[in-house]
């Protein structure tokens, strides 16, 4: 049984579709009833689905709100995390657990590799941070996953705001100076349940603990992404504005953003034979699957 945690998120919707698909046994679970602020709730969770591994895909992602709400980005990616891995080592199971491309500063001009060190620039990266830190300080099995740029054909992310304001504005301002990598939350999934079909099969290798990142393939900037969305939406007739591409001091944030978060997926290739599609092979889907849901009529009582 693997228990799936942030039901309700992209990732973890993803990962319960997936799962199902593979027919892999599941349960996933998300706020209120499984809620890292409320650490009596992670144990019944745990405790009522006995897993036999551990996909732990909730967090807290509020960027900008983390900067004035370090409570509850600690509980949801350093204290919370941490006691799910504390459970994990107790029960002997396997933890997979979801991390960022924000513990970096972005300042190393290359794609990072897990053994860089990490210096994140605001409260939601230095969560993170830590939360990776006390979890590989316990003696659970775990594996933690970096990804970046997350997105999918439902929740909010940076492609459906995309779409949405262009239906709104003949004109957008998008950050050009800030590069990474677009990751499609399913790619992410079937990565992480790869993983985990393995791990349900063969023994526990010690080499398996640790960092390992995991995003699509390809770069790009925000005003490339955007930029692609728009071209691949034109053809489905949705309008498609005009695009300034603006540097980050034009568009100031409560928090700082790494203005270079590439991640080398190298490690997980050769450890696992994992390499996920380029960014422009998944997006196509995605954009299509957002304009349909979007444009349905509101349902009527």
């Amino acid at each position: 049984m693997i228990l799936i945690t942030g039901a309700s998120g992209q990732l973890g919707r993803e990962l319960a579709l997936g799962a199902a698909a593979r027919g892999l046994p599941f349960r996933a679970v998300g706020r209120p009833a499984f809620d890292f602020e409320a650490p009596e709730s992670v144990a019944a969770c745990f405790a009522a689905a006995t897993p036999s591994l551990v996909i732990n895909a909730a967090a807290y992602t509020a960027v900008d709100a983390a900067e004035t709400n370090e409570p509850a980005a600690r509980a949801g990616n350093h204290t919370g995390p941490l006691h799910l891995a504390r459970l994990c080592e107790a029960a002997g199971i396997p933890l997979l657990h979801v991390s960022t491309d924000y513990v970096f500063d972005g300042a190393k001009g290359a794609p990072y590799v897990e053994t860089d060190p990490t210096n994140p620039t605001g409260v939601y990266g230095a969560t993170k941070r830590d939360g990776e830190e006390a979890i590989l300080a316990t003696g659970a099995q775990a594996m933690i996953f970096r990804t970046a740029w997350v997105y999918a054909a439902h929740g909010k992310n940076f492609c459906r705001t995309m779409l949405g304001a262009a239906r709104r504005l003949p004109a957008l301002r998008v950050v050009a100076d800030q590069r990474g990598t677009p990751t499609a939350a399913a790619d992410l999934a079937a990565a992480l349940l790869t993983v985990a079909a393995r791990l349900g099969t063969e023994a526990w290798q010690p080499a398996w603990r640790g960092l390992y990142h995991a995003t699509n393939q390809g770069e790009t900037t925000w005003h490339g992404f955007a930029t692609e969305i728009f071209r691949l939406s034109a053809a489905q007739g949705e309008p498609q504005p005009e695009v300034t591409a603006i540097a980050t001091s034009d568009w100031p944030t409560p928090a700082r953003r790494p203005a270079d978060s590439r991640l080398d997926g190298t490690k997980l290739r050769d450890i696992f034979g994992i390499t996920l599609p380029t960014w422009q092979t998944s997006l196509p889907g995605i954009v299509k699957a957002l304009i349909a849901l979007d444009s349905k009529p509101p349902v009527s009582n």
